[in-house]
């Protein structure tokens, strides 16, 4: 994603909080009972842990190395606590990874568009295959968050290309482009996304349902506004394109003078509703990418949504206070067609 101006300043991360949880060389194996379960005629699960000798597998990466082509199973990578220092790529289906919460399991790399030459390269984990399902992990790059005007150093904590993919109770850390939500059909539920500029990104059609979007733009001084901050650039190209990014129930907190949204193309679709937002929401909401064509294009809805940044009193002339009606399309999970494949949260979960 293009930086936001000249005059963009996003804050440094806040102390890492996962760095206390990287383990001593004499950490002890710590697995639940009986585990890992035998496999199924369903399901395979592979353990990994960065103790040697505690599981089969002490990267991530090599687990998912492990799980055998074109395998018809659902390959359940259960990871222990623990910072993983990897970047990685899943292109293998019907994958979840299982950790034991978003600030105990943690994925991190510090790549950026510059050393990657590419902002969808700078990745530290790449899901390219259908099917891909996470739970109660966290994916970081924790390259430093860019100064004013800074080239190439968009820095991409997950990028997520594959169809019918799942994230539960997962975190999502990063400053400029966190998460690159790219293509295909996605569900968030319940997940923590931080960033500062863009930091939800592509062109995917997804839900974010109870979601809390947390913003780490600069903190401006009291009475000051000056935008430095966004929180979607989404990237429908034609009006045709069924994709766009529907908000419902979230969250936005945090720090800066943030838009709800940037018309990365034409025909940009966000929805925001029943969503609280603050004061950190700038008046106009939405921004065109300077080119005022998108005004006539691009889909841009709120509905419900309730805070001192919900006002719609300010808002650009191309924004949306949609009726019921109009909404009514984005408020559910039939908005990703999930009656054909998302499946309940504890389906091939490992208690």
């Amino acid at each position: 994603m293009a930086r936001l101006g000249s005059t963009v300043a996003t804050a440094v991360v806040a102390t890492c909080f996962f760095c206390r949880l990287l383990p001593s060389a004499s950490a002890a194996c710590h697995l639940p009972p009986s585990f890992p379960p035998a496999e199924t005629s369903s399901t395979a699960f592979f353990c990994v842990d960065k103790t040697a000798g505690c599981c089969n597998y002490t990267t991530v990466q090599a687990a998912v190395d492990a799980v055998p082509n074109n395998t018809r199973k659902r390959s359940v990578v259960w990871i222990n606590s623990g910072v993983y220092v990897e970047k990685l790529t899943v292109t293998k289906p019907n994958v979840t990874f299982r950790g034991q919460g978003l600030q105990s399991t943690v994925i991190v790399w510090n790549d950026t568009a510059k050393s990657a030459k590419s902002t969808g390269g700078s990745a530290s984990v790449y899901i390219k295959a259908d099917g891909f399902v996470a739970k109660n992990i966290s994916f970081k790059n924790s390259a430093p968050a860019p100064k004013p005007g800074a080239q190439g150093a968009q820095a991409v904590a997950l990028r997520i290309a594959g169809d019918k993919a799942a994230f539960w109770g997962c975190g999502f850390f990063g400053a400029q482009d966190t998460l690159f939500d790219n293509a295909q059909r996605h569900y968030f539920k319940e997940c923590f996304i931080q960033g500062s500029v863009d930091f939800i990104f592509g062109d995917a059609r997804s839900l974010y349902e109870n979601c809390t979007l947390n913003s780490i733009a600069e903190e401006l001084p009291e009475g000051q506004r000056s935008i430095n901050g966004a929180i979607t650039a989404q990237a429908r190209q034609f009006r045709e394109n069924n994709t766009g990014f529907s908000f419902v129930g979230c969250r936005i907190q945090g720090t800066g003078d943030i838009l709800l949204g940037r018309a990365w193309q034409a025909y940009s679709r966000v929805v925001f509703a029943y969503t609280y937002m603050p004061a950190i929401v700038a008046p106009a909401g939405w921004d065109n990418w300077g080119d005022q064509s998108r005004n006539r294009t691009v889909f841009y809805g709120e509905h419900g949504c309730v805070g001192e940044g919900a006002k719609m009193a300010g808002r650009v002339a191309f924004a949306r206070n949609l009726d019921d009606s109009q909404a009514r399309p984005f408020l559910d999970a039939s908005y990703i067609d999930a009656d054909e494949w998302l499946k309940p949260f504890d389906d091939a979960l490992v208690a």
